[in-house]
């Protein structure tokens, strides 16, 4: 079986999904069937076919975060000594050259990326370009757009 490499918040997030889906949209859903039965005619009541439709999408979110969890890998980043080099889970303060910005961005797995965040999949473009970098390093990433020529700035295990 393949190991799902999640941080300990993305694990936290996950758990408090399922416990929110388990605890009260299943309960919900499972009482807006009961209410739609009750209006007769199952065939034509658009009221049960959009909650049996939910429930089959609740359900399948059930399963899927089930399954990550069951296979997944939990780092705790605080607890590795990587030696100062960016691994999963790190958090990197990064100067892009070209734009002379400085952006951040922490290696996540890929269910917990949102680049909106600066939560970045360990399988993007840009990890894999860091991975293994310390500080004063430069790290040049081929991305969608062209090449991006980043220098690393910080590396945080937060």
């Amino acid at each position: 079986m393949q190991r799902i490499p999640l941080t300990k918040r993305g694990a936290e997030r996950l758990k408090e999904e399922l416990k929110e889906l388990k605890s009260v949209e299943r309960p919900r859903i499972i009482q807006a069937i009961a209410e739609a039965r009750e209006h007769g005619d199952l065939k034509e009541n658009a009221e049960y076919h959009a909650a049996r439709e939910q429930q089959g999408m609740v359900e399948a979110r059930i399963k899927d975060i089930e399954g990550k969890l069951s296979s997944a890998e939990i780092i705790d980043v605080t607890q590795l000594d990587p030696g100062g080099k960016v691994v999963f889970g790190a958090t990197v303060d990064l100067y892009e050259e070209d734009s002379e910005q400085e952006v951040t961005y922490q290696i996540v797995g890929e269910d917990e990326a949102d680049i909106k965040e600066g939560l970045i999949s360990v399988n993007s473009p840009i990890a894999r370009g860091l991975i293994g970098k310390v500080e004063g390093d430069e790290a040049v990433i081929q991305a969608p757009g062209g090449e991006k020529v980043y220098e690393i700035v910080e590396v945080r295990y937060e």
